[in-house]
């Protein structure tokens, strides 16, 4: 039943419209305005965004002033993220419910649900393959049991992220099978072609995302005649965002979504969503023109929900997703700092921070407006190793040969290495061979107690506490994976499921141990010291104000390449960070230190003193400190 909407919220509507129309049409008439129904395209969005927030639960529109008035809330030091695939969690959204305790337990106050949106059957590339917006995935539940997921997270002061996958739509989506039976109107909503003769140029200069298993980009489908453009797999479609009646639909999908009680929604696979003849097809910048917009629709019509915007690419094509130029401030809210996680696992390999500190130091910037990183160190996907040539050369090794090193390294084939993990979509033409592995796993554990090394177990628990320490302080929203709170190792029964053995990502994809979880206070495992440690930094970063978002980060050189450093500029004084990269004792001069604007020598990490000796600060093997 509809709702009457209020003259005070007809006046709310027309006040957030205003705010937010000069980030809204200039995008849309650069996009769609040269097209003869502009004119009634702009007026079905205006329409659609007013009935969004009619139908907004008056508890959604509290939340929505709230976060007017505390437009940082994302960026505060107690967010911290934990992200999960809803079966392998604990089966179902009545699980989660369940378990509510455990996340409140570590710390947690933002919760992404992996894929949970109804996808096509069989295989759905991780649940990515959507064929209803609208609905849940059978398996988990029914719409009923998301929101009361959502109203119990809220009621916590939890935040939930789910994903809404805009380049693409499973082959079995409603539009797509109106499009296949013939329907003009459908198939103007993806990218289809009655001969291979454009698909063929397209594909001089696009790049294969799945070498192995899908290789191309395109799919020819005899029985409908047609080309379909089809990035990712063979059963999923992209979408045609030249066409104004998709950004509409979409817009759509998204206010249903975010008045089921969704606080982030995470845009996933968002670089491809633009075509352009002679180009890679990716981040070109109608795709920020096409964020922007939908940013400015949330913005309007659902104030609390902010803007995860996927985008797995190099610095300098991955920050505009944040807003960049004319889109500072105005795009994305969130991006993954995936520079951040490569080089924590180089640095790991290597012993060496140097390439960490060149990267970081020289291609971000101190600060983002009205935006922060999503920070993490393993997620559900694998490890490119985004090192390039020119960065590599600029600390003097080759960028092909680092590359294929840590390859090797993590893989576990390299001499010395602590590591066990899989390849991922082995390329022999350019020699990209990318890394799956649990954080545990790939830190050094499972090798460790396979061979029952003692030293080996506390070097890699050590190295996975680094890790969580690092991302809860770089800057940003930290995201633990599910597990890697408790040292979980790779999980090798996928290759007994025909529906993931071609796919080494699910041996990091494991399912959830509840009895190591309930053990995690009672001894001293290395799951239980791991979710301690993992507990005890989130509950640190939420005591420091100096790691609040806003807060700007300055890289800078420790005088020891083994060591890892970076200033947050508060105004009530300075945090540095300092992280070992070895499983040697290490030290740098006090006097840097403090020069810094490191006076009291406190850690905020420990909470307690550092006490230097003979003027230098120690660090023991894989130290974290938060100095202030």
């Amino acid at each position: 039943m509809a709702r009457t909407p209020s003259s005070a919220d007809d006046e709310i509507f027309d006040l957030r419209l205003a705010r937010s129309t000069p980030d809204l049409f200039p995008m849309l008439e650069a996009l769609y305005g040269a097209g003869p129904d502009y004119a009634a395209f702009r007026d079905r969005l205006v329409k659609a965004l007013r009935k969004g927030w009619t139908d907004r639960p008056e508890d959604l529109k509290r939340l929505d002033l709230q976060r007017d008035l505390e437009p940082d809330w994302f960026q505060r030091p107690g967010m911290a993220g934990y992200v999960f695939y809803i079966d392998r969690f604990n089966g179902s959204l009545q699980g989660v419910l369940e378990k509510l305790d455990y996340l409140e337990d570590l710390g947690i106050t933002y919760v992404h649900l992996m894929p949970c949106l109804k996808p096509r059957p069989g295989d759905s590339d991780g649940g990515y393959s959507v064929m209803d917006y609208r609905r849940i995935n059978p398996a988990f539940g029914a719409m009923a049991d998301f929101e009361a997921v959502s109203r119990a997270l809220r009621a916590r002061g939890m935040s939930l992220c789910v994903d809404l996958v805009l380049n693409h739509t499973a082959k079995e989506h409603a539009w797509a099978k109106k499009a296949a039976q013939g329907d003009a109107t459908y198939q103007d909503y993806y990218l289809m072609f009655d001969t291979p003769d454009l698909p063929k140029l397209y594909e001089q200069t696009l790049v294969e995302v799945f070498p192995d298993n899908a290789p191309g980009n395109f799919t020819h489908y005899p029985e409908i005649g047609k080309w379909v453009w089809t990035t990712f797999n063979e059963h999923q479609w992209d979408l045609n965002w030249a066409n104004p009646a998709v950004f509409l639909e979409i817009v759509e999908v998204m206010l249903f979504l975010a008045n089921k009680g969704v606080d982030v929604l995470r845009l996933d696979a968002v670089a491809f969503m633009w075509k352009r003849l002679g180009t890679r097809c990716q981040s070109e910048p109608e795709v920020h023109m096409l964020l922007q917009a939908l940013r400015a629709c949330s913005r309007i019509a659902s104030a609390a929900v902010i803007h995860l915007e996927e985008a797995i690419v190099a610095p300098e094509e991955m920050l505009p997703y944040l807003g960049r130029g004319v889109h500072d401030g105005k795009e994305g809210n969130l991006a993954y700092h995936n520079s951040l996680m490569v080089q924590f696992w180089s640095a790991l390999a290597t012993r060496d921070t140097r390439p960490m500190t060149h990267v970081l130091a020289t291609h971000f910037p101190d600060r983002l407006t009205n935006a922060t990183y999503a920070t993490y160190i393993r997620c559900h996907d694998d490890i490119g190793w985004a090192v390039t040539d020119e960065d590599a050369a600029a600390v003097g090794v080759s960028g092909h040969g680092h590359r294929g090193f840590l390859s090797e390294f993590y893989e576990g084939s390299f001499p010395g290495t602590f590591a066990k993990g899989a390849l991922f979509q082995v390329n022999p033409l350019t020699g990209d061979k990318r890394i799956s592995g649990s954080f545990a796993s790939l830190a050094g554990l499972e090798r460790a107690e396979a061979e029952g090394d003692a030293a080996g177990v506390e070097m890699a628990v050590q190295r996975i506490l680094m890790g969580h320490a690092l991302i809860a302080s770089f800057g940003g929203i930290p995201l633990v994976y599910m597990g890697d709170e408790l040292a979980a190792l790779n999980d090798y029964t996928y290759l007994d499921d025909p529906d993931h053995a071609h796919d080494s990502r699910w041996v990091h994809r494991l399912r959830m141990d509840w009895q190591r979880a309930e053990a995690r206070h009672g001894d001293d495992s290395p799951p239980a010291r791991v979710f301690r440690g993992v507990r005890a930094i989130l509950a640190r970063r939420a005591a420091t104000p100096a790691l609040h978002g806003a807060v700007p980060v300055r890289v800078v050189g420790a005088g020891n390449d083994a060591v890892f450093a970076f200033q947050r500029l508060a105004p009530t004084g300075a945090l540095l960070g300092l992280f070992n990269f070895t499983e040697h004792w290490q030290e740098v001069g006090e006097a840097w230190v403090r020069g810094l604007g490191v006076t009291e020598l406190w850690d905020a990490l420990s909470d307690r003193r550092v006490e230097p000796h003979h003027g230098r600060v120690v660090l023991p093997p894989y130290a974290r400190v938060w100095l202030t």
